[in-house]
């Protein structure tokens, strides 16, 4: 048998609260409601919008070379370090491919940069601005085809080919300066695998 304990009663200084309004409950619960709708209703409609207006702005992006093979943006770490390619930190316009076969591996990367950065560039790929011949476009067409350079607007173009010893790869590079102090550069990084 259990024993109870006696209830303790409200003390007589403690006023007594009189019975809730039935309208003043369903006021409060309403803005319990609203309260709750707002804190997460709030954010996750900004994050509906905002995840919206990312993808299309990474649509009109992946549209543009989408048609060329290239995708929008830097490459990995690991591709620029394999295949030797820096890219300039104050680059824009960059797009990437990469294609690998039994035979040869190659980077397509292109980027538009400011002089510095193009001379940063050749520098840390091991050459320099000296070693860039006029009129010389070094990509071949095979290698412009994939990815749909055209090497035929306005100039002045410059290239070279950068050759380093096995395993190190190879570097076709070609500048376009018709866009003066922004020289857009183009790159294929082969290398056998």
């Amino acid at each position: 048998m259990t024993a109870s304990l006696p209830r303790q009663a409200t003390s007589p200084d403690e006023p007594q609260r009189p019975p809730e309004d039935p309208r003043h409950r369903f006021r409060r619960r309403a803005l319990t409601l609203l309260i709750i709708v707002l804190l997460i209703g709030v954010p996750a409609g900004y994050l509906v919008i905002s995840a919206d207006q990312s993808r299309n702005s990474g649509k009109d992006k992946e549209e543009k070379y989408s048609a060329t093979g290239l995708t929008a943006g830097w490459p990995s770490r690991v591709q620029r370090r394999l295949y030797q390619v820096p890219v300039p930190a104050d680059s824009t316009d960059i797009a990437y491919y990469e294609t690998n076969n039994w035979k040869t591996s190659r980077l397509y990367v292109q980027f538009r940069t400011t002089q510095r950065g193009l001379d940063w560039f050749l520098r840390t790929v091991g050459t320099s601005r000296t070693a860039l011949k006029k009129d010389d476009i070094t990509i071949s067409g095979r290698d412009q085809k994939v990815v749909g350079w055209e090497f035929t607007g306005p100039g002045p173009w410059w290239g070279l080919v950068h050759e380093q010893k096995d395993p190190a790869p190879t570097q076709d590079i070609v500048v376009n300066g018709s866009e003066s102090g922004h020289p857009m550069v183009y790159l294929v990084s082969r290398t056998i695998p």
